[in-house]
């Protein structure tokens, strides 16, 4: 394969996946009902403080996913990415199954976005990025190893000190 299809394929990667990001960043903070209603949304998902989160959540997927789409830190913004569609993942689509069709939407959308992130930690930004640019070599084995620390870790640690479930419903009779 030559390598002007790795960079292609590379570089449509980086800019589906961090644009998406940033698009659901942008739409936290200036569509629907904006921070305060992410924040809302963020605190009936147990997520404590809601407001504080739903800014975390945003300002993440905005400069992650910019990051992305430029090829900068790629690991690192691959791993951040990565770290807020599991909390999704966990906190809010887990209880719905796999497809996103189901009521209250499946995780199938959200682990492919982390999944993704994660293959783009492991290949890199390839040459057409700022990355290479600036000869930035943090790819394979150990960009892989970052991105997890970053994504998986991050979720662990928010989880387990911020979020806060609902009790669950009792069950209709």
């Amino acid at each position: 394969m030559a390598l002007d299809q790795v960079n292609l394929g590379l570089l449509l990667l980086r800019l589906a996946v961090g644009g998406t990001m940033m698009a659901h960043g942008y739409n936290h903070v200036f569509r629907g009902g904006k921070i305060a209603g992410t924040g809302r949304w963020f605190d009936s998902l147990g997520m404590k403080p809601g407001k504080l989160h739903a800014w975390l959540a945003s300002a993440t997927e905005l400069a992650a996913g910019a990051a992305l789409v430029v090829g900068l830190l790629t690991p690192l913004a691959a791993g951040a990415c990565a770290g807020v569609m599991l909390v999704a993942l966990i906190v809010n689509h887990r209880k719905n199954g796999f497809f996103i069709f189901r009521p209250g939407e499946g995780y199938e959308y959200v682990l492919n976005l982390a999944v993704a992130c994660f293959a783009v930690a492991c290949l890199g930004a390839g040459q057409w990025s700022i990355d290479d640019k600036i000869d930035f070599q943090l790819h394979d084995w150990w960009g892989l190893i970052w991105a997890l620390l970053i994504g998986v870790g991050g979720t662990a640690v928010l989880l387990a000190t911020f979020w806060r479930p609902p009790p669950p419903k009792p069950a209709a009779s």
